[in-house]
């Protein structure tokens, strides 16, 4: 059964004719979509300072989603945990979680953009270490009870809904990988089976449950379309180019050079990356999913870096007369 995913990133770049209402409006409105019609996650990121508004709360739009939701689960992948207070961020999860009725999937991670931390006065340098002790002070805080933190008496209200509230870890780097391992409840890989082989291997090898392969997934962009192809991608084509060079742009600050598919390229025709940014009709995402088999995932980003949101609902409007009555989902 295909487990159908919508991503947001709530991008709203006015260069591109995008604005921060519209956006967030029409991907509230998305998520009630999802919800009805058999999605089971909808995703969240975060960033800092980023020009066309990339989500610096996805907490606060959590909730949002809680309330117009009744079973689709809110990842978060990933908190950049060493930016929040450890006792404040222990009080606004349990409060999304509330929202969300028991429904968020919480992934903390350390970050890579080291102008993120400058706005905060934090210590990009010493993230790590700060992951690895606020884990356990989450798990004291969500118990309820008093407990000393810092000097000083503190005790966190309310609880989450879900007892214990799980942590999971995301991040592709050898340190993240043992901090899921050792620390937290499971891993949320960015996307690459390698990251999740060797987590499943050091968790099998600890003689603990095997957490299975990693599930097979269609492209992190997809639009589905019955127009020319060639037209369709003209018209996304400033918009996948803007995440692409963005990333492009983070990851080469971080990294010495572009990482994953996020390599700036300018010409239409190359804009899948390597097929993780694909357009298709119908009848060609009904044999994806047959390809990825009963335990694939189906991702969705229709507001992909201001995408119009008329332009999105026409195209969800196509997948749910096409592609879903086709499709056995499961949440």
């Amino acid at each position: 059964m295909t487990k159908l995913v919508m991503n947001f990133d709530l991008r709203h770049p006015a260069h591109l004719g995008a604005n921060g209402r519209d956006t967030y409006r029409a991907a509230l409105d998305m998520c009630a979509w999802a919800d009805d019609h058999g999605f089971a996650r909808i995703g969240l990121g975060e960033h800092h300072q980023s020009p066309d508004g990339y989500i610096p709360a996805p907490l606060v739009v959590a909730g949002a989603i809680g309330a117009c939701t009744r079973d689709v689960r809110v990842r978060l992948s990933v908190l950049l945990a060493p930016l929040y207070d450890p006792i404040r961020l222990a009080e606004e999860v349990a409060v999304a979680d509330l929202c969300l009725s028991g429904r968020l999937d919480l992934g903390l991670g350390v970050g890579y953009v080291e102008h993120d931390f400058e706005m905060f006065g934090a210590d990009y340098h010493r993230r790590g270490k700060f992951l690895d002790e606020l884990l356990p002070v989450l798990r004291q805080a969500w118990t309820g009870e008093p407990f000393e933190y810092r000097g000083t008496t503190v005790r966190v209200t309310p609880r989450p809904v879900q007892e214990p509230m799980p942590i999971f870890v995301g991040g592709a780097s050898r340190a993240g990988i043992r901090r899921a391992v050792e620390l937290a409840d499971g891993y949320f890989p960015p996307g690459l089976p390698i990251g999740w082989e060797k987590y499943r291997a050091q968790v099998v090898a600890l003689g603990r449950p095997d957490p299975g392969e990693f599930a097979p997934r269609g492209p992190i962009f997809l639009w589905v379309t019955e127009e020319g192809k060639h037209d369709v991608w003209t018209r996304l084509a400033p918009h996948v180019r803007h995440q692409i060079d963005s990333y492009a742009g983070w990851t080469a600050d971080a990294y010495g050079e572009p990482q994953g598919p996020f390599v700036p390229e300018r010409d239409v025709e190359n804009l899948r990356q390597g097929g993780a940014y694909d357009v298709l009709t119908p009848a060609e995402v009904l044999a994806l999913v047959e390809d990825l088999g009963p335990d694939g995932e189906l991702h969705f980003n229709p507001l992909l870096a201001g995408i119009d949101p008329d332009d999105a609902w026409r195209m969800l409007h196509l997948v749910e007369r096409e592609v879903l009555p086709h499709v056995e989902a499961t949440r």
